[in-house]
């Protein structure tokens, strides 16, 4: 179906061209490769090489083309769209990360620290920072970026192109899954949120048995000390947490795939 190169039929370069808006849609919203630590032009060879390799091997049922630029172009809008859905669902987990963090963060008395985001450059409490680098090296060990590889070849057997359909059942999915965020947020910050509630209490009946005791000065270093043992005991079950997260990221995506496809 691409023959190609050097002259490629112009009915080819626009299906070409819906391909790469689906995978750029994808690639925009992935964690590791959607923030700003990766220049534009890499990320731009990075989804214009993989759109070569794939476009090829795609059994893919050529709509009408549109007659006009504006017809083209939300037919486009619609490809880019569906892989932003996808990238979506990934960026729950990240976001319960970052909200962790800030949970922690507060918690430890951190929270007037902040430093930039490198993924992201902005602003952020800096137990945030930390545990997105450890949920980006999760993500990247057990190999997820592969699945949304894989993914963008299933999507095309699925979700053909000019195929996009947003439904009521659709929107809900998404609005459960961004309720995740609170639930994957809270597991994370469990084990420090319960040793620093209960130091609170702690310190709190202390300072109405010695009241000449300045509490203050006390409290502040034993918090962030212990907090960060705390989250180094726990390391194991952040990262149990992650993968458990992780691991329904394949059924959220098929799932995606129905609802997505007209008909799902």
């Amino acid at each position: 179906m691409f023959p190609l190169l050097p002259f490629p039929s112009p009915r080819e370069v626009i299906f070409f061209m819906l391909v790469l808006s689906r995978v750029a849609g994808i690639f925009a919203a992935l964690p590791v490769f959607g923030g700003r630590v990766l220049p534009v032009r890499i990320k731009a060879i990075t989804v214009f090489m993989i759109t070569l390799v794939c476009f090829p091997t795609l059994s893919i049922i050529v709509p009408q083309v549109p007659p006009d630029v504006f017809s083209l172009a939300l037919l486009a809008f619609s490809e880019i769209m569906i892989g932003l859905t996808l990238g979506f669902i990934t960026q729950i987990i990240f976001a319960a990360v970052e909200f962790s963090g800030q949970i922690i963060g507060m918690q430890m008395g951190l929270t007037i620290s902040s430093i930039i985001d490198p993924s992201r450059g902005t602003q952020v409490q800096i137990m945030s920072v930390v545990q997105t680098l450890f949920a980006t090296l999760i993500f990247l060990s057990l190999n997820i970026h592969h699945l949304f590889i894989r993914a963008i070849m299933d999507s095309f057997r699925v979700i053909p192109l000019g195929g996009w359909h947003i439904s009521g059942e659709l929107v809900h999915f998404l609005v459960m899954r961004t309720a995740d965020i609170f639930i994957i947020g809270i597991r994370l910050a469990a084990p420090v949120m319960v040793a620093l509630l209960l130091t609170t209490v702690a310190l709190g009946i202390m300072a109405r048995a010695f009241p000449q005791m300045n509490i203050f000065m006390i409290s502040l270093p034993l918090n962030v000390g212990l907090g960060m043992v705390i989250l180094g005991m726990t390391l194991t079950i952040f990262f149990h947490v992650l993968e458990v997260s992780f691991g329904h990221l394949s059924a959220q995506i098929n799932a995606l795939f129905q609802l997505m496809a007209k008909g799902g």
